[in-house]
């Protein structure tokens, strides 16, 4: 079980539970093709953003396998939304899970991403005592894969066209990192 004690800060970050006051900032992320482009959903209008902004203020907490925590990112120096991360909790016999993140293309290659990972991974292995925790993602996902390798997360897998996204067969790219990795890296 896990229930972070937020805001959780990082040196440039501040990540916390959505709120209701996020639904034009998340439509500003989630209406744009750029940012989808790798992702199931699709872009989606206000309605639909409202739809994903509910489910998303009641994951604050990690209660049971299964569930994910997703977390708002903000600039600190400025209170801006600009992207989202995630934890899945997959098992608890395997004590597995899951990192995410999605971003504004404003604040692509500021090394944000790398940020919020960091602060997954520590709230995974520390908070839940999980002992893999993976990444997955589309195999064009060239920048999203360089963050995962800064965070030392090894690739395991590229299953080639192993889905259909948006009508397109795509190859998925699986990378992981154990506990003992991460804690003989910190």
């Amino acid at each position: 079980m896990l229930k972070p004690s937020y805001p959780i800060r990082t040196p440039r970050l501040i990540l916390r539970p959505f709120t209701p006051a996020d639904l034009e900032a998340l439509h500003a992320i989630q209406s744009l093709p750029e940012v989808t482009r790798y992702l199931y959903w699709d872009t989606r209008d206000l309605e639909q953003v409202r739809e994903a902004l509910e489910a998303r203020i009641g994951e604050s907490a990690l209660l049971e396998e299964g569930q994910c925590l997703r977390l708002a990112v903000e600039l600190a120096a400025t209170g801006e939304l600009i992207g989202d991360g995630t934890l899945f909790w997959h098992s608890s016999l395997h004590r597995s899970g899951e990192i995410g993140y999605v971003f504004h293309p404003d604040h692509h290659g500021k090394g944000y991403a790398t940020e919020v990972g960091r602060a997954l991974l520590e709230l995974g292995f520390d908070g839940l005592d999980l002992h893999r925790i993976t990444g997955r993602l589309d195999g064009r996902n060239e920048a999203s894969a360089r963050v995962l390798e800064r965070l030392g997360m090894r690739r395991e897998a590229h299953l080639v066209e192993n889905e259909v996204v948006k009508g397109e067969w795509t190859d998925e790219l699986v990378y992981a990192i154990l506990q003992r990795e991460w804690r003989a890296r910190h």
